[in-house]
């Protein structure tokens, strides 16, 4: 496996060649989508195990979850549920809040579902929610900024693999602002984010490992059925809830999986 630096990751259908001359035996991209259709455009014989969001049967990754046909399976966890869940949480924490906006990579093909996924959920409980995209850093900077020049109540901050990079920066701009936040992964809120609400990383990345060591050992990617993680992290932040100050319910502490004192 080579990692993928943010900065080549416009040279994805170059690197996924490169693999694909180099004979390897199987590929994994837990890089997100992108490098995983990277991949499969690359080689239909090579196995491919993937770490990516969204769902794999629209996005041409597989036949199906169970079986999946081609020289691609992996983990895949679905973008929209996690932000309409988000949504839910911050709503819940902040009752009062009306105008959420919701940040998205563009160039992410799951960004579109996304922002359908929580714009539905935003409508059953009655708040508007605007998305706004960012794919490079200093979008993110400008992106962050009209969200706060809006007023908009609360941000969430899509899963994707830039954000995930940048998370500092996403961090910086959220506390200047004085713009709540709730993030994808708990590697935000353990720096200091408000809230998170996410698959358990760690979790997934083991098993993507077993699912390549087993496609070492001679299995099929076509035969081996596509993961869906069943375990998530609710985590909160409560020294920069009264940064904020934001009294978080009862009910959320009770549920949380962890509170950051």
């Amino acid at each position: 496996m080579i990692e993928i630096p943010q900065r080549s990751r416009d040279r994805l259908p170059d690197l996924a060649a490169d693999l694909v001359r180099r004979q390897v035996a199987v590929i994994v991209t837990p890089g997100g989508i992108a490098a995983t259709l990277a991949a499969k455009a690359a080689t239909a014989s090579i196995p491919i195990v993937f770490l990516a969001s969204g769902d794999p049967v629209q996005t041409g990754l597989a036949t199906s979850l169970s079986r999946p046909g081609g020289n691609t399976t992996g983990v895949s966890f679905m973008t929209g549920e996690i932000a309409a869940k988000q949504l839910g949480l911050m709503h819940e924490l902040m009752p009062q809040a009306a105008r959420f906006a919701v940040l998205v990579n563009s160039k992410n093909p799951n960004a579109e579902p996304l922002i359908r996924d929580v714009q539905a959920a935003a409508s059953a409980i009655s708040c508007r929610i605007e998305a706004v995209s960012a794919s490079t850093n200093p979008e993110i900077d400008t992106a962050i900024a009209s969200v706060a020049q809006k007023r908009a109540d609360g941000l969430l901050v899509g899963p994707d693999p830039l954000f995930t990079a940048r998370r500092a920066q996403i961090l910086v701009l959220a506390t200047h602002h004085r713009l709540p936040a709730g993030y994808f992964d708990r590697v935000f809120t353990d720096i200091g984010g408000l809230m998170s609400y996410g698959t358990d990383l760690v979790e997934q990345y083991r098993q993507v490992g077993v699912y390549a060591g087993r496609i070492l050992k001679g299995e099929k990617p076509a035969d081996m059925p596509v993961i869906r993680p069943t375990k998530f992290e609710f985590v909160i932040n409560l020294q920069t809830a009264r940064t904020l100050s934001i009294m978080v319910p009862p009910t959320l502490l009770a549920i949380a999986d962890e509170v950051i004192e």
